[in-house]
C-alpha cells in the first residue's frame, strides 16, 4: 500500500526533479579537476546522474541539460529553462540580473516580517499574494498527498459548523495615523543659539 501511494505521488513530478533538488552544485568536477572550467553548474535531465561541468557537456550533446546559477548562496534556475520541462505555477519568481528565476530549494526565514499576509505553505517564507511556494522544493513537498491532507485538516479545523472561520480578520483602519499614535517625542525644538557669539 505504501509503495502504491509513493508511486502515484511520483507520477505527479518528472523523475529527475527529486535528484536535482538533492544535488550539490558549484563543486569541482571529479572528471575534469585539472581544468579551470571544472565548476559543476549543469545538470542532465536525461541521465539523472550527477552535476556536470562545461567540459562534461560534450558527452550530453543531444540530452536535455539545464544550467544552475547562484543567487545569495542559493541555487536558482532561469524560468525560461525550467518551464519547458515542468509546471512552475504557484512558485514565486524573482528577477535577478534582468533574468526571471526560481529557487531550487526552500529558504526559510527566522520569522515573517510585520504585515506579511502570504507565506510559503511549506517553509513559511513571506511571498507575494499570488504565490503559494517559495521554491521548486517547497512546491514538491507542498503538493505531496501527505502535505495536502495536513493542510486540509488544518483548514477544516478553523471552520465552524456554519462555515465561518475562527481566524481573525484584518482590523479596520483607524482614523489615528500610525506615526502619530507611536510618537516618542514632542515637537522638536532648536537649541538656543542667540546667546552664542563667535569672535574672530
Amino acid at each position: 500500500m505504501v509503495d502504491e501511494y509513493l508511486g502515484v505521488e511520483d507520477e505527479l513530478w518528472p523523475p529527475w526533479l527529486r535528484p536535482l533538488l538533492r544535488t550539490s552544485f558549484f563543486v569541482q568536477c571529479k572528471l575534469h579537476a585539472d581544468s579551470h572550467k571544472s565548476e559543476c553548474n549543469m545538470y542532465c535531465l536525461d541521465c539523472i546522474d550527477r552535476p556536470l561541468c562545461s567540459l562534461c557537456l560534450s558527452s550530453h550533446q543531444h540530452h536535455r541539460t539545464i544550467q544552475i546559477r547562484r543567487s545569495s548562496y542559493h541555487d536558482v534556475i532561469r524560468v525560461s529553462e525550467i518551464q519547458k520541462y515542468m509546471d512552475i505555477t504557484g512558485v514565486q519568481t524573482y528577477i535577478i540580473n534582468s533574468a526571471r528565476i526560481v529557487f531550487l530549494n526552500e529558504r526559510p526565514q527566522p520569522r515573517p516580517g510585520k504585515g506579511v499576509t502570504n507565506t510559503c505553505l511549506v517553509c513559511h517564507r513571506s511571498l507575494l499574494d499570488s504565490f503559494a511556494f517559495c521554491s521548486l522544493g517547497c512546491k514538491l513537498a507542498g503538493t505531496s498527498k501527505s502535505k495536502m491532507m495536513e493542510l486540509s485538516v488544518s483548514d477544516t479545523s478553523s471552520i465552524t459548523n456554519n462555515g465561518t472561520s475562527f481566524r481573525p480578520s484584518t482590523p479596520p483602519p483607524t482614523s489615528v495615523n500610525y506615526r502619530t499614535a507611536k510618537r516618542r517625542k514632542g515637537v522638536p525644538r532648536r537649541a538656543p543659539m542667540g546667546s552664542l557669539t563667535v569672535h574672530f
